[in-house]
């Protein structure tokens, strides 16, 4: 079967974001290349138009794309392999299993990225990863909505979460978050398909929730968030800029969350909110 490549150049700080955008399209594969990445889909998915309108959302992001016709190939195994390790907060590496560990950290995340988005070289999830080690997770319920490749449930539960409640709406995500469990033993990790408002959840509320997602669905789902939230509970958000901050704050205050604090890198942010009595 013959396949579509799209070749992507863009701004690197926005590249990790679109091909996790990408995959949603059903795209077979994606390759990381010196200019962007990329991405396979048989010819029965493509979908112009999808394509163009993702690429319209991100006019920052500077993108160049090409297109034709291959044939098949193994593309998730050269992708893999030029899988980097990163270091966050001199505490946490993040790794694929076949990198070699020189010097030990406090915490060893082990990820099999394949096509799921968070691999922790994104700054909205490294920043993440940065917020959960300043913050209590010992003996708490955690959700993480949109989990990707599961990275940020797997810290969870590295820092002490007994129950961390995993979903999202893709099923390679599903697949490759229970692979990426499975490789870090995290047994109180569970994973759905689905969207929030769709997965079994727990009965009770989180002390935790987490929602690494993008701007619009933060604000379209965080009366969700807000439910399932228990008093003085935190919320961890990030996929989001700067300049969209004000609006992310506005929304979580009209839901009874408070903000806590920020940080940001190359214009990504992740911030800390808290619902209050």
């Amino acid at each position: 079967m013959d396949f579509t490549e799209i070749s992507i150049s863009c701004q690197q700080d926005f590249q990790e974001i679109l091909m996790a955008e990408i995959s949603q399209l059903g795209y077979d594969a994606i390759i990381e290349t010196e200019e962007g990445f990329n991405a396979y889909v048989t010819h029965d998915l493509f979908d112009q138009q999808a394509l163009d309108a993702l690429i319209g959302r991100y006019d920052l992001a500077e993108i160049i794309y090409k297109q034709k016709t291959v044939a098949k190939e193994n593309w998730n195994s050269e992708w893999e392999q030029n899988y980097d390790p990163i270091v966050v907060s001199d505490k946490c590496m993040v790794r694929a299993a076949f990198h070699k560990v020189e010097t030990p950290y406090t915490y060893d995340i082990i990820i099999t990225p394949k096509m799921s988005f968070g691999t922790g070289h994104h700054e909205t999830t490294s920043q993440v990863l940065a917020l959960q080690m300043e913050l209590n997770h010992e003996s708490k319920k955690v959700m993480d909505a949109g989990c990707g490749t599961g990275i940020l449930s797997i810290m969870a539960e590295k820092r002490g979460a007994t129950l961390v409640d995993s979903f999202d709406i893709d099923s390679w995500c599903v697949e490759n978050g229970e692979e990426n469990y499975q490789l870090n033993n995290a047994q109180k990790c569970s994973i759905q398909l689905g969207s929030i408002a769709e997965v079994k959840l727990s009965n009770t509320p989180y002390d935790i929730v987490i929602a690494n997602i993008n701007k619009n669905i933060l604000l379209s789902e965080m009366h969700l968030y807000a439910k399932h939230l228990t008093e003085n509970g935190t919320l961890l958000l990030s996929g989001f800029y700067e300049s969209d901050l004000d609006d992310i704050k506005d929304c979580c205050t009209k839901n009874g969350i408070n903000y806590h604090q920020h940080i940001s890198k190359n214009n990504w942010v992740a911030a800390h909110f808290v619902k209050e009595n």
